[in-house]
């Protein structure tokens, strides 16, 4: 027995201590309402170093400081605040979530760097979206009306109401709802449809908010759009039909068969130059040698 203690006594002397930065955290998903709280916790232990260097980065599009040089930097400043290495940002907005580093340097550790990730989920409620209904369609037409709320989170899903009565989606309903993007379809709308249309954003935040309903009137066409259809398609036959005609006989030689039947023009000489008028001679006298 006491070889062995001193075997393990051995050992742990020639054995290097372990000099390292440990950090983590308890929470690395946090999920908080809009306009509270959020405590993004960090725990670190180093062997050696008793003040290491401490950051706080976001990761976004880019890598930004949230905490350098024991100070706050840009919109943190003022409304966040430092209690070990955890850091609790107030009134926290959507534009808040992301994902944060805690990263601690210890620089006398053996390993002196240590990472932690927290990632921040801010839940906001319903806002009023914004409902696109046209004032009037055409009988028969189709139409899709269009309702977003870009600002709650987790993202709302929608429904549909008509005249107060919620468009509930069936196998036999003449339009579809699309619940996650918002949009009401309506097919070969009929004058039964005209009515007061809104539409009402929700999610598991806060209550659900609607827009303001919105009048659709569905009209006749002032003519008959079947006869217009009727006449411009003939016109577009016939105008077709005679363009071929055209082609055919220039293929085939009608139109110079026809001038060569034609009967030439009689040939007309030209007619004699001018007379002039000469005065005969008439001798008056007779001369004898």
């Amino acid at each position: 027995m006491p070889m062995m203690f001193s075997l393990l006594l051995l050992l742990c002397i020639h054995c290097p201590a372990s000099m390292s930065v440990t950090v983590s955290s308890s929470k690395t998903k946090v999920e908080v309402h809009e306009h509270t709280d959020a405590v993004l916790s960090c725990d670190f232990r180093t062997e050696k170093d008793q003040n290491p260097r401490i950051e706080w980065k976001k990761k976004e599009k880019a890598v930004t400081f949230v905490y350098f040089n024991n100070k706050f930097i840009g919109s943190y400043a003022g409304r966040a605040e430092m209690e070990g290495a955890t850091l609790t940002i107030h009134s926290v907005t959507q534009k808040d979530s992301g994902e944060y580093r805690c990263e601690v340097t210890a620089s006398d550790d053996h390993v002196n760097f240590g990472e932690a990730t927290v990632t921040l989920d801010v839940h906001v409620h319903p806002h009023i979206p914004s409902c696109e209904v046209p004032p009037s369609v055409f009988v028969g037409s189709d139409l899709e009306l269009l309702c977003k709320d870009k600002q709650s989170a987790p993202p709302a899903t929608y429904s549909w109401y008509k005249d107060n009565r919620a468009l509930k989606v069936s196998s036999d309903a003449p339009y579809s709802v699309d619940t996650r993007r918002g949009t009401l379809k309506l097919t070969s709308v009929s004058k039964v449809d005209s009515g007061m249309y809104r539409c009402e954003s929700s999610n598991s935040v806060g209550a659900p908010k609607s827009c303001v309903a919105q009048q659709l009137n569905v009209i006749e066409h002032p003519v008959d759009i079947t006869i217009l259809i009727a006449v411009a398609s003939g016109f577009v036959i016939v105008t077709l039909l005679c363009l071929i005609s055209v082609c055919v006989c220039r293929r085939r030689g009608c139109c110079e068969k026809e001038k060569k039947t034609q009967s030439p023009k009689s040939y007309s000489p030209p007619p004699p130059p001018p007379i002039h008028n000469i005065k005969t001679y008439k001798p008056t006298q007779s001369f004898m040698i």
